[in-house]
């Protein structure tokens, strides 16, 4: 014990001579704000490590320690009494689309479960009957005559079939477009069609394009977004979508977002309005990685996507104080979706029905081993079994062609994997960004329909991922999930499902490894562990401010916790909903 004491002291004693003293001279100081007074946890280590004060001056922590130390080094700080309530550092999302947010947050919402805005609920509906009887009465109340139409949320397991007759008769001649839970797939009726100028013959080498059905998904997808790009990136509704998705940020506590596989559809049409929201100084920052799949057909081919990403942190109009392209990283793309149940699996699916490739074979082949030699941090979409063994397989072949010490390639998503894939991925430093919401809103239904009850119940299986050690991060992937950290972290440590249903416990992980997945690890996916995702001298001063403290509660109220406000760049916001008692449990229609 006393040894550890003596440890404590020495490292306290280089921390505070670390940090600048606020009468140093050398940069004009602005005043210090210190934190004290209550669970003050710097997510350093392999523990839930305590501090009394943090001290923070420019943006900056100066100072983390001992309290008396703190209020003597710096006499004339602010004190901000934390009441008692919990201070992390600020929460981070690896792994959001804005583009997609704001285009969902624009347009109408109806999905199998309740999704919670800053204006209230718009409640889940189950059932196909119940389903066509809200897409009608929505037309009825909201759609334009003449102007497309999109409703966000189908999901056929929950809603039965659709088709493009099946809109004709629900919509008439009002041009609707109903896009997929998985944001993968669009049905469209003959209005919208019509409306849109397209033909089959626009399609007719595209195999994920049923013409027939007004059914679009993966590459057909794809294929169809350029040509309504411009209604989904029209700008008044566009900005609002994304004016929403910053108040979603704020209220969930997020500090750091990023968005690996810029740009979805329209690079221009996405960046300046993203510049734009962000001009308003909303308290985040955004990071983007470039799309390997989308500049290859944007540039005409891979060397020609390289080049333009090796500018894109150098060019003044593409970046911002908040908003800037990380350098040398780029996301490419495996398998389908997980909510279509198009991702590759090995054993196929219960049904009889067959996986999507997003990216052709051959294609991914030729980039990842190109960004590889290039010595990019590559991340790569990949849901099923078959879709990430792909990948580790051909990260095998470019270690033995082109071996790298610290590449950091990270699998996303990762909807199912076994015990000897995770062998590999530690035997090939392979890391880790998972969704595990996919278990709370997957696994009863497609333990009936797809994947089978032993596959389903094992989806997302974490504690394979922290046994190995392999480094370990929670995105939302918005709108996969809310963007909602704390609720991640409460379906990594509970797994339970919406149903109530208590799949695999063996694979529950602790709180300390879930709120890492949220702070610190999810710093590491992006190469911004030095920067942020813990309290640490020298480290920008972001933080996420808890009514309660997530380690000293019952685990099954994680999700549960009020976020009182954020320190985002050293300055406190504060979340007046919260602190108000008002609530976004209205239902909206």
């Amino acid at each position: 014990m006393r040894i550890h004491v003596l440890v404590f002291s020495i490292a306290l004693t280089i921390t505070m001579f670390s940090c600048k003293n606020e009468n140093d001279t050398d940069i004009q100081l602005e005043p210090a704000m210190l934190y004290h007074n209550g669970d003050i946890i710097t997510m350093e280590g392999d523990k839930a490590n305590y501090v009394e004060a943090v001290v923070v001056q420019n943006g900056r922590i100066v100072f983390l320690g001992d309290k008396a130390q703190a209020s003597n080094a710096y006499k004339n700080a602010t004190a901000f009494d934390l009441e008692g309530q919990t201070l992390l550092p600020g929460f981070i999302e690896p792994h959001v689309h804005p583009s997609l947010a704001a285009i969902m947050l624009q347009n109408e919402i109806i999905a199998p479960y309740d999704w919670k805005l800053p204006s209230g609920v718009k409640k889940g509906v189950q059932g196909q009957d119940a389903y066509r009887k809200r897409i009608e009465a929505s037309i009825k109340t909201n759609a334009q005559s003449d102007e497309l139409y999109f409703i966000w949320g189908y999901h056929n397991l929950w809603h039965g079939e659709l088709s493009r007759e099946v809109l004709n008769k629900m919509a008439g001649n009002q041009p609707v477009g109903i896009i997929h839970r998985s944001f993968h797939e669009i049905y469209l009726n003959d209005a919208a069609i019509a409306n849109l100028n397209i033909k089959e013959a626009d399609f007719k080498d595209n195999p994920q394009v049923d013409w027939s059905k007004g059914h679009f998904y993966e590459g057909g997808w794809l294929a169809l977004v350029p040509k309504i790009s411009s209604i989904l990136l029209e700008p008044v509704g566009y900005s609002k979508g994304l004016s929403t998705m910053s108040d979603l940020l704020f209220q969930n506590g997020i500090t750091t977002i990023a968005e690996p596989g810029f740009p979805s559809a329209d690079f221009n049409g996405e960046l300046q309005p993203l510049i734009k929201e962000m001009a308003k100084n909303p308290p985040y920052d955004v990071y983007l990685i470039p799309s390997g799949t989308q500049l290859y057909g944007m540039k005409g081919g891979n060397a020609e996507a390289m080049a333009f990403m090796k500018t894109l942190d150098t060019i003044a109009e593409y970046n911002s104080t908040n908003v800037k392209f990380l350098p040398n990283q780029v996301k490419l793309f495996s398998d389908g979706a997980i909510y279509s149940q198009l991702m590759q699996m090995k054993e196929g699916y219960t049904d009889g029905h067959a996986g999507e490739w997003m990216t052709p074979l051959d294609l991914f082949e030729e980039q990842l081993m190109m960004y590889w030699k290039e010595n990019y941090k590559i991340h790569v979409h990949a849901n099923g079994d078959l879709g990430q063994q792909m990948v580790l397989d051909l990260v095998k072949e470019a270690q033995l062609s082109y071996p790298r010490e610290d590449h950091r390639l990270t699998l996303h998503h990762m909807g199912y994997f076994n015990e000897d894939m995770v062998q590999e991925m530690d035997n090939l430093k392979i890391e880790a960004s998972v969704n595990p919401y996919y278990l709370w809103a997957l696994a009863d239904k497609y333990s009936e329909y797809g994947l089978g009850k032993e596959r389903a119940e094992n989806m997302v299986a974490l504690r394979l991922l922290t046994d190995h050690n392999i480094p370990l991060s929670f995105h939302s992937d918005f709108s996969m999930a809310p963007v909602e950290p704390l609720n991640l972290a409460w379906t990594a440590v509970n797994r339970v499902t919406s149903q109530g249903s208590k799949f695999s416990q063996d694979q529950r992980i602790s709180v300390f490894d879930a709120i890492k997945a949220i702070t610190i690890t999810a710093a590491r996916s992006l190469n911004l562990e030095n920067e942020i995702g813990s309290i640490k001298a020298d480290k920008k001063a972001n933080f996420t401010i808890l009514k309660q403290n997530p380690f000293k509660i019952d685990p099954m109220k994680i999700k549960d916790i009020g976020i009182r406000g954020v320190v985002y760049n050293g300055n406190y916001h504060e979340n007046k909903s919260m602190l108000e008692g008002k609530s976004n449990a209205t239902e909206i229609d």
